[in-house]
């Protein structure tokens, strides 16, 4: 084969290297082309080709469109006593890139979404600072802001399955989670306008966040990363917040647990101590197998899922090309790597990342294969940038035993039948 520079068409092996970054992208061309009889949605003329759409103004907002109604957040019935505090679950089975649209975006409530307006908004720092402060929404606006994106995960997400398969589905064994792209106030600006010398050594000091809702949820965060990372966001994905997710103000604690992020953020006090409050002590901690409890575990360890195929999302189109496909993430910085085994973890194979990792955000994966209709038992193992590889059930298991139900960032497994359809099993 001639691959001298006068060439002016791609050489035979410069074609095969540009376009089989799978056999399977090349199968699918193949397929696509094989039409042997009309097609009438070719030939002939549809309705919607026949007459005039909507006009520009039919959806002021825009809404999605009714042929996708089933992309929704959805709720376990038997899992809370109450949809007042309760939670409800990211499809994100169907969704694919990095980012979540606010209005499939996962909810957990702790005494149900509360409506403030902007104008009646109040945010105090006080305690040990050397001017306590109040400020309106208006007052935040005046400061410098950042954008970044994060993913929120819920503490207790996965949480069903340290026992075994429970849930089937990647929406309720991994969906308390979403990633958006915040802009708001660097948490250590407002501190530093209130002012810490008082404060004096921050080595040791802490600061206590509450939200304005009736539950008056509050968490302890240490100084250090007060100062760091923490945003008090008022915008989510360019747009303001949602009532569901803390409208108009939340805290944004990047990699940390959820339950952190406060929602309807209505006071920090800096403190010399942590409060040790309900949410901090009978809840989010991790009891181990001799009924002791871990606490202040709030990182989010690297982790990820296949949300296709899995079980709402079954193989419909048989064998041929398939694109598997998940997401990865981790809360101690950037995903660097994502293996896939089609055999339950005896072999793997590099996924290719949709782009490269930003750290304590969604990462997307993919790998495209060509599936001969066997069956499959799919598995993603995450490592971000720490060096730190996702485990094994059985691994966490051996640490940490079965009464926990927070932290849980173990492989999952799914098994995928000739006909396409997965199921939620356990391989340790």
């Amino acid at each position: 084969m001639d691959d001298t520079p006068e060439r002016k068409g791609p050489s035979r092996r410069g074609f095969l290297t540009g376009t089989a970054a799978s056999g399977a992208a090349l199968l699918a061309a193949t397929a696509a082309r094989a039409q042997t009889a009309p097609d009438p949605l070719i030939t002939e003329v549809q309705p919607w080709a026949s007459g005039l759409g909507e006009g520009v103004d039919a959806t002021p907002y825009g809404l999605p469109i009714k042929y996708e109604d089933d992309v929704v957040r959805r709720n376990v019935d038997w899992l809370t006593a109450d949809t007042i505090s309760s939670i409800n679950f990211t499809p994100i089975h169907a969704l694919d890139g990095t980012i979540t649209p606010q209005g499939c975006a996962f909810e957990r409530h702790h005494s149900g979404a509360i409506e403030l307006r902007k104008e009646d908004y109040r945010l105090m720092i006080n305690g040990l600072v050397d001017t306590p402060l109040v400020f309106t929404y208006a007052d935040l606006e005046r400061f410098p802001r950042e954008i970044h994106t994060y993913f929120l995960e819920c503490a207790a997400n996965t949480g069903m399955e340290w026992a075994g398969a429970q849930l089937n589905g990647a929406q309720f064994t991994h969906g308390m989670i979403h990633n958006m792209e915040y802009s708001g106030v660097p948490l250590r600006t407002l501190l530093e306008e209130a002012g810490l010398d008082t404060a004096g050594d921050l080595s040791d000091k802490w600061i206590y966040v509450e939200g304005a809702d009736a539950s008056s949820n509050g968490r302890s965060i240490p100084m250090e990363k007060a100062l760091d990372d923490v945003l008090v966001a008022f915008k989510a994905n360019g747009e303001a917040l949602r009532k569901e997710h803390g409208y108009p103000v939340r805290l944004v604690v990047p990699g940390w647990e959820g339950n952190m992020w406060v929602k309807w953020l209505r006071r920090i006090e800096v403190t010399d101590q942590p409060i040790e409050s309900r949410e901090e002590t009978s809840k989010y901690t991790d009891t181990l197998a001799d009924g002791i409890s871990r606490k202040w575990t709030w990182v989010m360890d690297a982790k990820s899922v296949i949300t296709s195929p899995s079980p709402q999302m079954p193989i419909t189109h048989g064998a041929g090309p398939l694109v598997i496909t998940g997401m990865a993430w981790s809360g101690r910085g950037a995903i660097t790597r994502v293996d896939v085994s089609l055999d339950g973890g005896m072999t793997w194979q590099p996924a290719r990342l949709g782009k490269a990792g930003d750290s304590k955000a969604l990462t997307r994966f993919y790998l495209d294969i060509d599936w001969d209709g066997s069956e499959m038992l799919i598995q993603s193992r995450a490592t971000d940038e720490t060096g730190y590889v996702q485990p094994t059930k059985d691994a966490l298991r051996e640490v940490r035993g079965e009464n926990s139900i927070y932290h849980n960032n173990c492989i999952q497994t799914w098994h995928v039948k000739e006909n396409g359809e997965a199921e939620n099993v356990e391989v340790s």
